[in-house]
């Protein structure tokens, strides 16, 4: 956690009666199984009559708690009703805390009692206007850090998913970006593929059915196959897709860094890490409750209940679930998802802090279509087709689950150095009956409107288990203090799953045809019972060592090393039922190392540049003409930028431009290159360069102003210099803010934003091997918020505001949502 950063912490009081309800409601909910991440949460103890320099101008309580927090790092907590609608005169001048604090509460009618650990309430005084008293006395100050749950924040002040270390965002010399708690709220962005399409230089480029392998994300021209959960790599062997189905209910915030993450992931493409960070249990009970309705009969309801299960707080807990159904403006698609998450924190010492847990997600959609539908007829001509037209038969299917169980352990070896341990065991379950009209039948004669139906089906329970070790901390040197952390980690994913193959029509063994496409129902062909013939094997293993350590060379100047060893094996055995003899894949690397280094010079207290180096090493799945895989796709990516975290690190600004540089990168042969088994076949291109630049500025504008703006450029080119990757979109921008108007009634929250992206375009697709643009487009999303009580709140959100009419990608007819909207009410206590 950083040290220069301050947080407000926010609680509410219970009655003893209240209080033994309370546990004995989250006692129940986590008797189900349950599982977490730990966190100590460290304190440093500091002078209250110390002076501070304040600069806090007259307006809303809250706000100016917020900033006195961030000046003096001084906790103060209370709950929102308690200062909801209060003003405050404001304080300037170089004062102490507890001056600053009495003048900041002038009139409000509140007072100040200390608890026993040191940390302050805000509670009704007796009477209004009642006097302050403050003791002098020593409180504990918490960094505006990692967590953003509570802060109102569309930022954080730390993360770890670059280096491994504990640094602010202005610290970290990579591109960062952070979906925090609050924008998840406001927007209702309730799956990661709502988060990623807000996300600063992320793309969603979708030509089927969400979390489908016709589904990607892109960074900086490349696919997000790295995702993390609490820091933990999701090694699924070969099919990253289902990821995108997680739920947002269960975490605090997404960490995006972009660029190649070598020294904390091992394997992976140049693109971007997604680091899913769970919720915490919370020191003080808190709860909510949430339901929410809206077009296309979408349904939601969420329960979020946490705090402390004993008397002493030294056992706390968290139980989310939440339930969704909804059916889409494509025809035939619906889908159902349940998620259920529990988390107990125990301090077992002072110095010890144990956690352990469980989280479980389904995702099962019906009329789920792995393709969208052909752009253009089978004579050249473009296609016609409605948004709302589906690729998928009606019976088509896709059921995902996933239920993780999880511990960690971690101690306070001394005041500096801490070891943490955690173990991590994922079973994932998928069943897809995949049926769509999705290709153009090039037979002689073939009516315009004829397409080809493909059908298959994919299943299998992977199982990963995880093992990281590490030690964190910081030592002197020199006079200065420096951080560092060493450990080790393995991963390791299994499953059995039945090979199918391509359903042909067992007379002519072609792929059937549907006769005119702008006339079928989606209920032929029908229902197909595929059989397996044979089954596979797969397996996958990363051992890996890693350290990384930031060295200052000066006040202003720091040095961040660090180095990944790796060692990978993945074996894939396919035995046949007919006889035929078994296959095996196995391929390996050891000792495969990537190097990290980064420079960061701060200029005064606001401003830093910065430059890294990393390399790239990714072992692929992708296919020659001949059924060979790919090399390892291998680069280094170089990458300077400048920094600035303004009003105490509450609002950041980022500016980077980098360089890629990579062999063996694959590059699709186009429609109807197939490798021998199926799959699209791929080339591998060596010399390929990739550049480009990103602007983002995210957080806290003035009291009650929070917004996030950013653009993205990128250029992927070959050795010759021609363009890669043109159905990805070269520039993106994209802004959302939020203000509160609380002169308003109770208070009005309102606020929204626009993406927008250039062109896309594909060559040689359809039966003339044409051109396919995109153009550019953008698209207005708003929302409001307003108190209907105290602890009841309803939020209205608009999106496609202007029912903008776009494809998702240049590959298929597949349609972005049209204008949509969501009417949710949530109840805090």
């Amino acid at each position: 956690m950083s040290r220069r950063t301050a947080s407000l912490l926010r609680s509410s009081s219970l009655s003893p009666l209240d209080l033994a309800v309370h546990r004995a409601l989250l006692g129940a909910m986590l008797a189900l199984p349950v599982a977490g991440v730990l966190q100590v949460q460290p304190a440093w103890a500091q002078s209250v009559a110390a002076q501070h320099d304040f600069a806090i101008g007259a307006g809303s309580l809250e706000s100016a708690l917020n900033s006195f927090a961030a000046t003096t790092g001084v906790s103060v907590s209370y709950s929102p009703e308690t200062v909801r609608g209060l003003q405050s005169p404001g304080v300037s001048g170089q004062l102490s805390a507890d001056e600053a604090l009495a003048r900041l509460l002038a009139d409000s009618g509140l007072q100040v009692s200390r608890q026993a650990s040191g940390n302050y309430s805000l509670l009704p005084a007796p009477e209004v206007g009642s006097a302050l008293q403050l003791d002098t006395t020593s409180i504990t100050g918490n960094g505006l850090g990692e967590t953003t749950e509570g802060t109102g924040s569309y930022t954080t002040g730390s993360t770890s998913t670059a280096t491994g270390l504990p640094l602010s965002i202005r610290e970290t010399p990579q591109s960062v970006s952070v979906i925090t708690r609050q924008r998840m709220q406001d927007q209702n962005l309730t799956q990661l593929t709502d988060v990623v399409r807000q996300t600063p230089g992320l793309t969603l480029s979708q030509s089927g059915g969400n979390g489908g392998d016709n589904s990607g994300i892109y960074s900086r021209g490349f696919k997000v196959e790295n995702y993390q959960i609490d820091g933990l790599q999701v090694l699924d062997s070969n099919y990253e897709s289902p990821a995108q189905s997680n739920d947002m209910a269960l975490y605090d915030r997404v960490e995006v860094i972009r660029g190649a993450t070598g020294l904390t992931n091992g394997v992976g493409t140049p693109g971007a890490t997604l680091n899913m960070v769970r919720k915490r249990p919370t020191s003080e009970f808190k709860g909510s409750v949430s339901v929410s309705g809206g077009s296309w009969d979408y349904r939601r309801g969420e329960v979020d209940v946490g705090g402390p299960l004993t008397e002493s707080g030294n056992l706390r807990g968290r139980f989310v679930a939440a339930y969704q159904e909804s059916d889409s403006y494509v025809d035939y698609l619906s889908q159902r998802k349940d998620v259920f998450y529990g988390v107990i924190e125990a301090d077992l010492t002072p110095d010890t802090l144990l956690t352990f847990g469980m989280d479980s997600q389904s995702d099962d959609y019906d009329g789920h279509a792995r393709n969208g539908l052909p752009l253009f007829n089978n004579d050249g001509t473009r296609a016609d087709h409605d948004e709302s037209d589906s690729a998928a038969a009606r019976w088509a299917y896709s059921e995902r689950s996933a239920v993780s169980a999880f511990a960690t352990l971690e101690h306070n070896l001394t005041e500096r150095w801490k070891a943490k341990l955690t173990l991590n065991q994922r079973r994932s379950e998928y069943d897809e009956l995949s049926g769509y009209a999705g290709g153009n039948n090039y037979a002689p004669g073939a009516d315009p409107a004829s397409v080809v139906f493909y059908a298959n089906r994919w299943k299998a329970k992977p199982v990963q288990d995880s093992f990281d070790l590490n030690l964190a901390g910081s030592f002197d040197l020199f006079g200065l203090e420096h951080d560092a952390i060493v450990g080790y980690s393995r991963q390791k994913t299994d499953y059995r799953t039945p090979a199918y193959t391509w359903w042909r029509d067992p007379v002519t063994g072609d792929f059937p045809v549907i006769g005119d496409i702008y006339r079928w129902d989606g209920k032929t062909p029908g229902k197909l019972d595929l059989q397996a013939y044979g089954r596979i094997d797969y397996e996958e293993e990363q051992d890996a060592v890693h350290g990384s350590t930031r060295l200052r060379l000066t006040e202003d100047l720091s040095l961040i090393l660090g180095a990944r060893v790796i060692d990978w094996n993945n074996k894939i055995r396919t035995e046949y039922y007919d006889g035929t003899p078994s296959d095996l894949s196995d391929r390996g690397e050891t000792g495969v190392v990537t190097p990290f280094a980064g420079v960061v010079y701060d200029i005064d207290d606001i401003w830093s540049v910065y430059g890294s180096y990393t390399s790239i090493f990714k072992p692929q799945d992708y296919k020659t003409l001949t059924g060979a895989y790919i090399d390892p796709l291998k680069g280094v990516g170089y990458e300077v930028g400048s920094k600035a975290a303004f009003f105490d690190e509450r609002l950041n600004l980022g500016i980077a431009l980098y360089q890629i540089e990579q062999d063996n990168l694959a590059v699709s042969l186009g429609d109807g290159q197939l490798a021998p088994d199926g799959s699209q076949a791929y080339r591998a291109e060596s010399g390929t360069k990739t550049r480009g630049f990103e602007v983002e500025v995210t957080g806290e504008l003035a009291p009650d102003w929070q917004a996030s703006a950013s653009f993205s450029r990128n250029i992927v080119q070959d050795a010759d210099g021609n363009k890669l990757n043109t159905n990805i979109a070269q520039n993106t921008a994209k802004l959302f803010t939020s203000y509160t108007l609380r002169s308003l009634g109770n208070g009005l929250t309102f606020g929204g934003g626009v993406n927008w992206q250039s062109e896309i375009y594909s060559d040689n697709t359809g039966p003339l091997g044409v051109r396919f643009t995109q153009g550019d487009y953008a698209l207005v999303d708003a929302f409001a918020r307003y108190p209907l009580t105290e602890q009841l709140n309803a939020t209205l959100n608009l999106n496609n505001l202007l029912d903008e009419e776009y494809y998702t990608s240049t590959s298929s007819s597949y349609y972005g949502a049209p204008r949509n909207a969501t009417l949710g009410l949530r109840m805090d206590f």
